[in-house]
């Protein structure tokens, strides 16, 4: 006999959509688009040549649309990982839980899912304006601790590098190391994105390793993380969601991965305030690969 998922655990609308993202599943395309700020979401789907829906719904903005016969639906996150648990799991549901019987499909779908995003840069290859993809991202946030089957999915070689290399404070929780798609990595980041290591903050200020009025518990906290090196892989940039995309992505069973425009890089203070009319530049990259 199937699970029935109960009304307190898979929240459904009483119009047949999902409780956050208020969206029904015959409006969900296999190929998703995930952006942060909901007033990108329109700029993305400017590039639609028709749409489906238009949905809002708190920071969740969703649109699906048809780009060059392609069906993309495009989602707001919002910022942190915290989001990104409500957006993976309800596209997730609306994937592959049938919402009439409240039981999982008999057949698995799968969904390829790109986060595009800005990201603070960490090494002087990184300067702004460059796209970096994230082949590992280390999550501070712990949201992939919750769930069982984490250490099916993440590199936990990494992570002990990591840890003993920046002296890790248990008190932080513990990072994980979760994986993009790597046939995902190869046709959207082609040979015009830098790959790396990505660090996926629980906050934009301590945890990035910034001091305005508050110090933070480890001071050399960022010259540890650009001097750290796993094979050939560098640490590249600070965000705020690619490690729970990927990891929650690799636990249900979808491809996604998460590639960002540097608006910032740490290493020689430089900031783009300006960012917002370059990003589609990356945007239509996306569109185009996906």
């Amino acid at each position: 006999m199937k699970k029935v998922f109960p009304p307190s655990e898979l929240i459904i609308n009483e119009d047949g959509s999902a409780f956050h993202l208020h969206v029904r599943p015959e409006y969900l395309a296999d190929k998703v688009i995930l952006v942060g700020d909901p007033g990108r979401v329109q700029t993305v789907a400017a590039h639609f040549d028709r749409l489906e829906c238009d949905i809002q719904s708190r920071e969740f903005h969703t649109i699906t649309g048809w780009y060059q016969g392609k069906r993309i639906t495009v989602v707001s996150t919002g910022i942190g990982c915290d989001n990104i648990d409500i957006v993976m799991n309800e596209l997730d549901a609306l994937a592959n839980i049938d919402f009439q019987t409240r039981t999982e499909n008999d057949e698995h779908r799968t969904l390829s899912i790109v986060r595009i995003g800005t990201c603070g840069g960490l090494q002087p290859f990184t300067p702004t304006g460059c796209f970096i993809a994230s082949v590992k991202s280390i999550g501070f946030d712990g949201l992939l601790n919750y769930y069982d089957g984490r250490n099916d999915v993440c590199d936990l070689a990494l992570e002990e590098a990591f840890k003993k290399h920046m002296n890790w404070s248990p008190l932080k929780g513990s990072p994980y190391v979760a994986q993009a798609d790597p046939e995902l990595i190869e046709k959207i980041a082609q040979d015009d994105m830098v790959r790396g290591i990505t660090i996926a903050c629980g906050g934009f200020y301590g945890p990035q390793g910034r001091q305005i009025r508050l110090r933070i518990q480890d001071p050399q906290q960022n010259e540890k993380v650009e001097a750290f090196e796993y094979g050939d892989l560098r640490i590249c940039n600070f965000e705020m969601e690619s490690s729970a995309v990927a990891g929650l992505a690799s636990l249900l069973g979808h491809r996604a991965m998460t590639c960002c425009m540097v608006i910032a890089n740490r290493y020689t203070t430089e900031m783009n305030t300006e960012y917002k009319n370059s990003i589609d530049t990356l945007i239509q990259k996306v569109l185009d690969r996906i």
